[in-house]
């Protein structure tokens, strides 16, 4: 039976934005010819898919309604620590067994039917349901530079990882995200050299590069894509001048109130620099809307990436915590807080998980 080509499934803008590169990047024989699988389980969509078709990028759009394991009240006994090694595998095995069957009934495709299957965020439940189904897939970094910081996959199993590693590699029987499972094929990450813990299925594809090669036609057809009031956006830039704005990144960092505190501190201190705006992280449920309704707002819909595409943006400065800035283009100047920034807000060990893997 003949397979039907590519297939991304993607739980953010980003993700979506990152499937399109990948497409461009092809030759032209070979355009036209994947499917796109939207899952809503992080992020609501809206009306993109029909966007995404009109692109002649991608010949089939589905929804995924993604379940979470907490969706299943069967599982909730499952991840008690019963403090011992052993006691603790046996129900992650069942657990992990009983999760992708759940989630079989919610999963819109056969991914047997695809040459090539790239999941984006294998940790969330599609990658439970691709190993134990045993299908074949590339793992994507999720966001960019990601494992730089730490790989999820060693934090999340700090103790007898070698164990834990053979039950997911060898064995399937349970899950570990990362490129660590037995069908996963590779992992696609941004920068190999910035990862502390190499692995031998990490593989370099650059970003970047792939956003160089991206022609004139191809970003009209992004922004065409990603940003449905196009003609209302142009205009607003156009009053935004460049010389004394300033853009800071939200994330979906720690509890909603402490996140707040951080944002009103963070507009007060660049407020003193010049105009402030706030681009809204994808999963960044904080209520900016109400909270922050003098700040002027960029859609959470447009990846950041995307912006780089409109002409007559540009920022004196763009200010992240946690994330990575290498491909803004529209600023001056980027200052990335890091941890240290944290520390003032939280434990230094909630975001030190590298120092607590070595």
């Amino acid at each position: 039976m003949k397979k039907k080509g590519r297939i991304y499934v993607c739980h953010t803008f980003y993700h979506l934005y990152i499937s399109f590169l990948k497409e461009f990047a092809l030759p032209a024989e070979e355009k036209g010819n994947a499917t796109v699988v939207l899952s809503k389980m992080s992020n609501d969509f809206g009306d993109i898919a029909g966007r995404i078709s009109e692109s002649g990028y991608f010949k089939e759009v589905y929804e995924y309604d993604e379940k979470r394991e907490t969706e299943f009240p069967e599982l909730a006994g499952l991840k008690k620590d019963r403090g011992n090694i052993i006691l603790n595998m046996i129900p992650r095995i069942i657990f992990t067994s009983k999760f992708a069957k759940l989630q079989a009934k919610y999963v819109p495709v056969d991914f047997r039917e695809y040459d090539d299957v790239y999941v984006f965020c294998d940790n969330d439940p599609i990658g439970i349901y691709l190993a134990k189904n045993k299908i074949y897939y590339h793992a994507v970094e999720d966001g960019l530079n990601e494992l730089a910081s730490y790989v999820n996959a060693l934090y999340d199993n700090r103790g007898f990882f070698w164990f834990k590693k053979f039950l997911s590699m060898k064995l399937n029987l349970i899950f570990i995200r990362d490129g660590y499972n037995k069908y996963c094929l590779d992992m696609e990450v941004n920068d190999l050299s910035l990862i502390r813990n190499p692995f031998y299925k990490f593989k370099e594809v650059s970003r970047k590069k792939l956003a160089e090669n991206v022609s004139e036609d191809q970003k009209k057809v992004l922004v065409r894509v990603f940003v449905k009031d196009i003609d209302k956006i142009l205009d607003g830039i156009k009053e935004l001048g460049r010389d004394s704005n300033i853009l800071i990144l939200t994330e979906p960092l720690c509890e909603l109130d402490v996140r707040e505190r951080i944002f009103r501190d963070l507009i007060d201190e660049y407020s003193k620099e010049g105009k402030v705006f706030l681009k809204i992280h994808p999963r960044d449920d904080l209520d900016y809307d109400t909270l922050f309704k003098d700040v002027v707002r960029f859609d959470k819909k447009v990846p950041m990436e995307v912006m780089n595409y409109f002409s007559d943006l540009h920022f004196k400065k763009v200010v992240s915590v946690f994330t990575e800035l290498d491909n803004i283009e529209f600023a001056d100047e980027k200052v990335r807080l890091g941890g240290d920034f944290m520390d003032k807000y939280e434990a230094h060990e909630i975001h030190s998980q590298e120092e607590q893997i070595r």
